[in-house]
């Protein structure tokens, strides 16, 4: 026989699980249905800014094609006026009068802006064009000792000495050296320009945690801090008549060998650009001079 008492105790009990699930229910649910409708609203912002980058991806991208184009484009034609500057350069070379005496200094000055102007252009086709790697094991002292040897005389011109600091143990990278020497050619170049009166220049190479360490350090005048901030900015110059490519396209090219480039420099003490890149690993155990 059922113990009425207990019977009804039991029932008592039910009844308030029952009511405390139906508020569960009815509290739970709007909290719920809150929380999905926030899921669902981040993601539909997280999709809408993924397409908005896409789209802006795709508007540069089309942008770089249209460029690199018309610099092509401006290229073709330079070439034809600079051909025909040189023919009537040569026509009135030998013409002893005083007019063309002056022609020839202003043709010479238009020769000097076309000379600047396709420099600029092949600039940026370096910068903009596709970057395709050639990359093989080389020893960093040797692609560094092929670059001092190319560079040399220009610095001996400019009353600069150039002076490496190279280890004895190897560093080997995978890297494409020729890109490797154009990235710090641009360095040099520019170091040699900021010491008007000539200065040191030093090329060091040391290895240490798994990374190359490149640097080039100057003693040239340094660079101003506002100016240190955006030295790596496409077509910002501190030189007159640079192009303002030279160090993007060294930081392009550093970046794609999956290195680093940072810069450090001091008024009146000179600059220093340190560059690190991976080491080759114990597979890559076939070398190039």
């Amino acid at each position: 026989m059922v113990n009425y008492r207990v019977w009804r105790k039991h029932n008592q009990v039910m009844q308030m699980e029952y009511l405390w699930l139906a508020a569960g229910v009815l509290i739970g649910g709007p909290i719920w249905i809150g929380l999905m409708m926030l899921a669902a609203r981040r993601v539909w912002r997280t999709a809408r800014r993924m397409a908005a980058r896409t789209r802006r991806q795709e508007h540069l991208a089309e942008l770089g094609q249209l460029a690199g184009g018309l610099a092509h484009e401006i290229k073709n034609p330079l070439s034809t006026v600079e051909v025909n500057l040189k023919l009537l350069s040569e026509d009135l070379s030998g013409r002893p009068d005083d007019e063309s005496r002056r022609m020839l200094r202003r043709l010479k000055s238009v020769q000097e802006e076309v000379n600047r102007l396709r420099g600029n252009l092949e600039d940026f086709l370096r910068y903009a064009g596709k970057m395709e790697l050639s990359a093989s094991a080389r020893d960093l002292r040797g692609v560094v000792g092929e670059l001092v040897d190319f560079f040399s005389p220009q610095a001996q011109a400019a009353g600069v000495v150039l002076r490496t600091s190279l280890p004895d143990q190897p560093a080997v990278c995978l890297i494409d050296g020729d890109l490797i020497k154009q990235a710090l050619l641009n360095l040099l170049i520019n170091a040699v320009q900021a010491m008007e009166q000539g200065g040191e220049l030093l090329i060091r190479v040391s290895a240490a945690a798994g990374r190359a360490i490149l640097e080039v350090i100057d003693t040239g005048p340094g660079i101003e801090p506002e100016s240190l901030e955006r030295i790596f900015q496409v077509y910002y110059s501190t030189t007159k008549g640079g192009s303002g490519l030279g160090l993007p396209t060294t930081r392009r090219i550093i970046h794609e060998h999956d290195g680093g480039i940072r810069v450090e420099s001091e008024r009146g003490k000179g600059t220093r650009f340190i560059i690190d890149l991976p080491l080759a690993g114990p597979a890559d155990t076939k070398v190039r001079p």
